[in-house]
């Protein structure tokens, strides 16, 4: 079933295991359901050899406009929507699948400008973060003291920088790479703090400066990511706190990444963005 009367216009930038299965569903899904892929970029354009029709590759990533999409889908690095994600905002909606970019103040600011001048909406991927909707409605509702969520997964799963890329080649069985607000660890997990990003912007009461993200490389998790979510609201009349606790298990290639199940959950994110009026703002998706 189509998602309604109007063609949507989709384009995608990366070309890694979330973009591939991204083109492939478009490819093979899009036209049933009124989506139609317009272009693919990549940093190295030479990955899409044989894989991507060459009149969908696009060159030059400043030139997306010419393709007239709709929405475009960054599934690449946090350092395209640093250095494009205003400019995508001023042709199309865009949906990010690096959350992790928002953590940077001058980035988000930057995006919420674009998105109020182009009138073009801001979605963000909820990834591999369980129950998104609930943290924002106990959020919205003042219901939210403390969120804390930790990863751990083994260290070859981990794309680190700076001192924390030398921390995670010498660790323990178990070892806790970070602790503390999520803010100071984007810039040197920019792929692995994508879900703790999506916690912060759940939950802008604490966003990224009170939302604690914990870090933990575990020898004993070869093919498998653990997400951890613990919230608490404020104390009631009784003075008991209302507390929840998730665990999950996210099967992984050894050294991915992104998860098994996340990759669908992406799918079923720009499947939901689609079906969203575009209106100015920031909006998880």
């Amino acid at each position: 079933m189509p998602l309604d009367s109007v063609p949507r216009r989709v384009g995608v930038v990366g070309f890694g295991r979330l973009g591939q299965s991204l083109v492939s569903h478009l490819l093979t899904q899009g036209p049933e359901l009124g989506l139609e892929l317009v272009f693919v970029w990549n940093r190295d354009i030479g990955r899409m050899a044989g894989a991507v029709p060459h009149s969908l590759q696009l060159q030059d990533l400043t030139a997306l406009g010419e393709r007239h999409p709709d929405v475009v889908v960054e599934v690449a690095h946090p350092k395209i929507i640093h250095d494009s994600g205003a400019h995508i905002l001023h042709h199309a909606n865009l949906l990010v699948g690096s959350p992790s970019a928002l953590a940077d103040q001058d980035t988000e600011q930057k995006l919420r400008e674009a998105s109020h001048r182009w009138g073009h909406a801001v979605f963000v991927a909820r990834g591999a973060l369980w129950g998104s909707e609930d943290i924002a409605r106990l959020d919205a509702a003042g219901g939210l003291q403390s969120l804390r969520v930790t990863m751990a997964t083994h260290p070859d799963g981990f794309r680190l920088e700076g001192a924390l890329a030398a921390a995670a080649k010498t660790p323990g069985l178990r070892t806790v790479l970070y602790e503390g607000p999520v803010r100071g660890l984007c810039p040197w997990a920019p792929r692995n703090s994508n879900t703790m990003a999506a916690a912060a912007l759940a939950a802008p009461s604490l966003g990224f400066d009170g939302v604690i993200g914990v870090l933990v490389a575990d020898l004993s998790l070869p093919d498998v990511h653990v997400v951890d979510v613990e919230l608490s609201g404020p104390p009631g009349p009784s003075g008991r706190s209302f507390t929840l606790r998730t665990h999950r298990e996210n099967p992984a290639q050894p050294g991915a990444v992104t998860g098994s199940a996340t990759v669908t959950a992406f799918w079923r994110s720009l499947l939901g963005c689609c079906q969203l009026p575009s209106k100015p703002g920031i909006y998880l998706c």
